[in-house]
């Protein structure tokens, strides 16, 4: 809708993840519940963040696998100009670097804005809607079965802290060392399917070959024209 709406006003609307390197990009956030008729299971109004002890498990899932799932949430070359990136004239990337969680923050991976639910901060304009659902419910179940525990928050800017946590998992920097760890995790090969998994790799890898045919990345230099012509419209 937007789009057509900018086209009949000769502009041309993008939900690209970085279409300008000195602005932020586009994010698409997931808030996340599990609800069992009328009852929030996430909710627990006695938890000093809102949460019940399944949900932190749901969370727990989430972050063990977010990772290998950014492959998923970010599936463009382009998607990791937003990821780990420098900040921009507003001050911040207001993306996520590490793999970490805190209350209502958006300096991290995952905040929790209130209680019965968070915010997954990862994903970007370009993800497939329905991979990204299936991608949550994935983490979130391998969360509950395994009783994953997210481990503490972090309540500190995670822009300007991120040195004093040099333990904290950091995200993917580029699209091939996602799909290597999308490739190498056993539990999400086992609740998508190998084969499903392998396709996806290598249609993503196939791009990555065509890319580097013609470009390479870095993400000190300006977008490249191979990013424009193939995730403008995605």
């Amino acid at each position: 809708m937007v789009k057509t709406i900018a086209e009949k006003h000769g502009l041309r609307a993008t939900f690209m993840p970085k279409p300008f390197e000195n602005l932020t990009g586009n994010g698409c956030h997931a808030h996340i519940s599990v609800w069992d008729g009328s009852k929030n299971k996430f909710l627990d109004k006695s938890n000093n963040l809102g949460l019940s002890k399944m949900a932190y498990n749901f969370l727990g899932g989430v972050i063990k696998n977010a990772s290998s799932l950014s492959a998923f949430f970010n599936p463009t070359i382009n998607s990791y100009r937003r990821i780990n990136a420098p900040p921009t004239k507003s001050g911040a990337s207001w993306s996520p670097s590490s793999v970490s969680y805190t209350g209502n923050n958006r300096t991290h991976m995952i905040r929790i804005p209130d209680p019965g639910r968070f915010e997954l901060r990862l994903m970007d304009g370009s993800a497939n809607p329905y991979l990204l659902q299936a991608s949550v419910l994935a983490a979130g179940l391998d969360g509950l079965k395994n009783k994953i525990d997210p481990g503490k928050p972090l309540n500190c800017n995670m822009y300007e802290d991120h040195e004093k946590y040099p333990d904290l998992p950091k995200l993917p920097d580029e699209l091939s060392q996602s799909l290597e760890k999308l490739k190498n995790n056993k539990d999400m090969n086992d609740a998508f399917g190998k084969e499903a998994i392998d396709s996806y790799v290598k249609l993503r890898n196939s791009e990555l070959k065509e890319f580097k045919q013609k470009e390479s990345f870095d993400k000190t230099k300006p977008i490249t024209r191979w990013e424009r012509d193939n995730t403008l419209d995605c």
